[in-house]
């Protein structure tokens, strides 16, 4: 269902400057079909003092974003991470909405909460307002792929089929991703490609680097299509989910992961033993578990098989509806 973002809604989403937990509350919003506003939220440098001193209140978010938070009151915030909690917990003692925070809030208030909404590979803290899901919510849904479809085969059309997508993330706060490891990814991909007699589709992020692009690009044969985001130009990521034949995807971003799990395509995810964090590693395993994906290596092809599409956002949305939005 597409969004409708209303000037005065029922629903406000709390979005800051984490572009990934946006993304997660607007999935939820948008699965919900109902009106909703957002309300940009950004931080001054006493937002990096704990939740503990910022309470149940305003302290480090700007003047700006403070007079943004007036009534019309919302019946419902929905907001995600650490640092939004303060804000929607201040919005419910002056309006009474009801609260879903998207990952664990932390100390103080879990309880101030209606729902919090905890990925399974988090393990949450059991509780009764808590809600585990597979995965985390996102956007990526049968319409906006079947619109990204439309946009992007023309781009593709001339290159033969079967197309793999190979999607690419790259070094996180404590773990690299050397060239040698880009080149390794790139030749894994072309050898359990090879005698398909389709084309290979590459997309990276800013996370990639230049010299590992490099490395990748030069394992992939023609025929090709790249985009490196080094490189400048309009990202083809959600094309590739919705036209690919299969798709490899790094295992460092959960995001990536899940949204993966979403298209219609067979999934593998590579993730090297040691290289993703062990939240990456357990959802990795979760996803195998359930039929969603499989581990690129040890992958005999690239061959797909019956799976179900993974969205959270719309379970989430469904609880929402049945407990908080009646």
């Amino acid at each position: 269902m597409s969004a409708r973002i209303s000037e005065a809604g029922e629903i406000w989403v709390l979005a800051d400057d984490r572009a990934g937990n946006v993304a997660q509350c607007l999935g939820v919003a948008e699965a919900l079909g109902r009106p909703f506003t957002v309300k940009t939220i950004a931080y001054d440098r006493l937002a990096r003092l704990p939740n503990a001193l910022r309470g149940a209140g305003l302290t480090g978010i700007t003047p700006e974003s403070r007079a943004a938070l007036c009534a019309p009151w919302p019946r419902l915030v929905i907001a995600a991470g650490r640092r939004t909690a303060p804000v929607a917990r201040w919005i419910k003692r002056r309006s009474g909405a009801r609260l879903v925070q998207i990952m664990d809030p932390g100390f103080p208030g879990r309880g101030d909460f209606d729902l919090i909404v905890s990925p399974a590979h988090d393990c949450p803290k059991p509780g009764g307002n808590v809600l585990e899901v597979l995965g985390a919510p996102h956007r990526v849904t049968p319409e906006r792929l079947a619109a990204e479809a439309e946009k992007w085969r023309p781009a593709f059309a001339h290159l033969p089929r079967p197309w793999v997508a190979v999607i690419v993330g790259g070094a996180t706060k404590n773990r690299p991703f050397p060239v040698e490891m880009a080149r390794t990814l790139g030749e894994s991909v072309a050898r359990l490609a090879a005698g398909q007699g389709g084309s290979l589709l590459l997309t990276t992020s800013r996370r990639t680097g230049a010299e590992q692009e490099a490395a990748l690009a030069a394992g992939l044969p023609e025929p090709r299509w790249l985009h490196l985001f080094s490189q400048g130009g309009d990202n083809p990521y959600f094309g590739f989910l919705a036209l690919a034949d299969s798709v490899v995807v790094t295992g460092d971003s959960v995001s990536m992961c899940c949204e993966a799990c979403a298209s219609a395509a067979p999934v593998f995810i590579w993730a090297p033993e040691g290289w993703a964090a062990p939240k990456h590693a357990r959802l990795h395993a979760q996803l195998y578990r359930a039929g969603l994906a499989r581990p690129l290596d040890g992958a005999a092809g690239l061959a797909g098989w019956e799976r179900p599409r993974l969205n959270a956002a719309q379970e989430v949305a469904r609880i929402i509806a049945e407990r908080l939005l009646p």
